[in-house]
């Protein structure tokens, strides 16, 4: 990992701090990433996102991380709190970029690593991603952190006439001694027997 690269925690966003997220996310998705856009986003689109983002920011639904080196950022990712009140200690990490020109400096790790932490001192109790299928070195590296699978989609992502697995993995963050974890019991609020 590049000694160098530093992470920032925006909470509000100026002409600059837009300029570069947007840098980043067009030149991912122009190379390929599977970032959630179909055609690499125009400014318009990215500063629209930085705004709902920094707007969940503020409510404490979400943590944005930029990874800057020699001033510029380089990389991104967030987590973001799923739908309250039932799923309020659960977060989706989204949007782990590395600018093209960046990579191999360890961001992606930098970057999943400090959402975890994060995450974790927020109360979240468990982390989702979902993957592009033929992405292995994400995958690789989202399971040396200790993720692990847990569902697959097969051939579900549109890459024009393409279609890709979405991979779902998830890591366990740890929940408070008195949460009961009941899994798929046959007991509890809303449960059903079988008919057959």
């Amino acid at each position: 990992m590049d000694t160098h690269v530093e992470l920032r925690w925006p909470t509000a966003a100026d002409r600059q701090l837009r300029a570069d997220v947007h840098r980043v996310l067009h030149a991912v998705a122009e190379h390929g990433g599977a970032i959630g856009y179909a055609v690499p986003p125009g400014r318009a689109e990215t500063d629209a996102w930085l705004d709902a983002v920094l707007s969940l920011v503020g409510a404490g639904d979400a943590a944005l991380v930029l990874a800057v080196l020699d001033s510029r950022v380089v990389g991104t990712g967030l987590w973001r709190r799923g739908p309250k009140p039932i799923f309020a200690h659960y977060a989706d990490l989204e949007k782990i970029t590395a600018h093209p020109a960046a990579r191999g400096r360890g961001i992606g790790r930098l970057v999943t690593g400090a959402l975890i932490d994060d995450a974790r001192k927020a109360g979240i109790e468990t982390l989702a991603l979902g993957v592009r299928g033929n992405n292995h070195g994400a995958i690789e590296l989202y399971e040396r952190l200790g993720f692990r699978e847990w569902g697959r989609l097969p051939n579900v992502i549109e890459v024009g006439d393409e279609r890709y697995d979405d991979v779902r993995m998830c890591l366990d963050l740890g929940r408070p001694p008195h949460v009961l974890l009941r899994g798929s019991a046959l007991d509890g609020p809303g449960s059903s027997p079988r008919r057959s």
